[in-house]
């Protein structure tokens, strides 16, 4: 199972695509999942020569894509309620629609479904994304948070995304949900019940991300198991956690790479996510997708750690068995008792 080895290129967004995929070849990656980032969604989606352009850019790099990325605008599908402004998805709408709930809600709805048109149109069968959540605010409930509110929180993002999913159904695109906090499934009961309201439609699935269930006290390996037959993407990344006495799990409003928080994002390889067992647990499940690295890592040089996380995801990829080891010394010609 020669998994290949990709880059996220979100994380690389203030560089051109060419030289993004330039990096990537020299870095030893096969391939890449393309952020929205570096590509103009709604061209792609309408104009055959732009898309066959950014083909030919990866094919002039020995480079595939297997995955397409639009968190950005699927966060803002749920999260841009009607009525309530939210300043923190002014960063990840046009700036004309700054201020303007409705209006971003509107735009991001839209760009999904250009986003399943754009990804036929490059050829690729799984986009990577966010829902955004109503209830996630709720997470500590107090004051007193209802089940019905939690309730009203998935019909609403069931409300919300089938018309974008239909749209993908019409495009054989898959959504690969990232199952991160601030999203309305952000772990292992979160996940399980929204499969479930959406009646486990098969559009739905995961794109597994380890790092973010690991502070949360979830085992990856388990996760990865039970929801195997929904994994239609994986992230390589890494988290290490600090749990000094001092430092907490909710990160105390410290920013990401900052020494007093509970837990940070590295780089592949130099936490505790346990890839080993992860790997045998993609193989348990029959995953034989992309492994995606999305680098991030405040206390690495950026093209260092993701040269080392190239090296790093390649020599943990490994596949199963053809056979059991101790069949070869078994009686009858390798045939156990």
């Amino acid at each position: 199972m020669a998994r290949p080895v990709v880059l996220f290129t979100l994380q690389w967004s203030d560089l051109p695509l060419r030289e993004v995929c330039r990096l990537a070849r020299e870095m030893g990656y096969d391939g890449l999942e393309l952020s929205a980032k570096h590509v103009d969604i709604p061209r792609a989606a309408q104009d055959a020569a732009y898309a066959q352009s950014i083909l030919d850019l990866l094919e002039e790099y020995s480079l595939d894509c297997w995955s397409l990325s639009n968190h950005f605008a699927g966060q803002c599908v749920t999260d841009a309620l009607s009525g309530v402004y939210e300043p923190r998805l002014d960063s990840l709408a046009p700036k004309d629609l700054k201020g303007d709930p409705d209006a971003i809600r509107a735009w991001a709805a839209n760009e999904m479904k250009l986003t399943a048109h754009a990804a036929k149109a490059l050829g690729i069968g799984t986009v990577t994304f966010f829902t955004g959540s109503p209830v996630w605010r709720w997470w500590y409930a107090f004051p007193d948070v209802s089940k019905e509110m939690i309730e009203d929180g998935y019909r609403k993002v069931k409300e919300l995304w089938s018309p974008v999913m239909d749209e993908f159904d019409a495009c054989g695109v898959r959504l690969a949900l990232e199952v991160h906090p601030t999203e309305i499934a952000f772990d292992y009961w979160s996940t399980k019940k929204l499969l479930d309201v959406f009646d486990r439609r098969v559009t739905l699935g995961i794109n597994f991300d380890p790092s973010h269930l690991l502070w949360q006290g979830v085992d990856p390996a388990v996760f990865a198991l039970d929801f195997a037959d929904r994994i239609y993407h994986v992230h390589i990344k890494d988290t290490k956690l600090h749990l000094d006495g001092r430092n907490g799990l909710l990160g105390s409003h410290l920013p990401f790479g900052d020494p007093r928080r509970g837990w940070n994002f590295v780089s592949a390889g130099h936490g505790d996510v346990d890839f080993d067992g992860i790997i045998r647990a993609l193989n348990a499940g029959g995953y034989g997708g992309p492994l995606s690295v999305e680098w991030e890592d405040n206390g690495m040089d950026r093209v260092f750690g993701a040269r080392e996380a190239c090296l790093f995801t390649k020599k943990i990829n490994f596949s199963p068995s053809g056979a059991s080891f101790d069949a070869v010394f078994a009686p009858e010609g390798g045939k156990k008792p």
